[in-house]
């Protein structure tokens, strides 16, 4: 195998996205009509889209293309996780695809990470072509310690694992990590410098869990320190679709102004 370097990328994190750019919406359907009309009705105020297996598997790269089309940018949510040099190779085609977002699993270990971040970042280079940005996700928010200890025999804490993968992610050169919402304080101590979180698990206060075991609100989310989250069910369930949308960059605004109020505090006293 090839000797694999990280190299700096050129996606920096920013503070100061809007709130409309912090929202990423999950377009976990079966119907390629449905998904393209949710991206019509809601694009003015959502920054990404999330296309996962279902859509992916049964429409292929052409429902990323027609979403991009459209005028939404694309998170690849495909969690590759295979040997480096195919990783490596899907990486690129993510980048040729116009994927402004993709992601792969920690635990594909760090060659496999470098792999994927260093064919982004020189796809993009040849293409001329901003890198999307490249996450890994340490684990998923459907688990919990139970879990792990006794189906995959990890003993280390949930919290020690997250952590762990989170900087091995970072050596690996990727640009952060998707991580439950409940570990985001906890990755802010533990991985120095620019990182992004990216986190699903998120439900507003009048929306249910479903199937997530490790949830936040926007606001709580936001606050804790997250960069993007990823919010499905309850916009793709409501009976209006842009109003729920609304609602949700009402909470994150609100998270925003909040901690921007104790940083200007922090600051005076200092």
């Amino acid at each position: 195998m090839p000797n694999i370097k990280a190299q700096r990328s050129t996606f920096n994190r920013n503070p100061n996205t809007s709130a409309r750019d912090r929202l990423v919406l999950a377009l976990d359907i079966d119907s390629d009509r449905e998904a393209l009309d949710i991206v019509d009705e809601v694009k003015e105020s959502v920054g990404w889209f999330k296309v996962g297996h279902q859509l992916f598997t049964a429409y292929g790269p052409d429902i990323v293309r027609r979403i991009i089309d459209r005028g939404g940018r694309v998170f690849l949510d495909l969690k590759y996780h295979d040997i480096p040099t195919t990783v490596a190779k899907a990486s690129a085609e993510a980048v040729k695809l116009g994927a402004s977002m993709f992601n792969v699993h920690a635990l594909g270990g760090l060659d496999m990470m470098k792999a994927a971040a260093e064919s982004s970042q020189e796809t993009a280079d040849k293409l001329g072509v901003p890198v999307p940005v490249t996450l890994a996700v340490t684990v998923l928010t459907s688990m919990d310690e139970k879990n792990l200890r006794k189906e995959l025999k990890i003993m280390r804490s949930l919290q020690r694992e997250v952590s762990h993968l989170a900087r091995l992610a970072q050596r690996a050169g990727m640009h952060g990590v998707v991580a439950s919402p409940l570990e985001i304080k906890m990755l802010r101590r533990a991985v120095r410098g620019e990182f992004v979180i990216l986190t699903p698990g998120v439900r507003p206060a009048w929306a249910g869990k479903d199937d997530q075991k490790r949830t936040m609100t926007p606001t709580e989310a936001v606050a804790a320190g997250a960069d993007y989250i990823v919010i499905g069910r309850p916009v793709l369930k409501a009976a209006d679709r842009s109003e729920a949308v609304r609602k949700i960059i009402g909470e994150i605004e609100t998270s925003v102004s909040d901690a921007d109020t104790r940083r200007k505090k922090d600051t005076r006293r200092d």
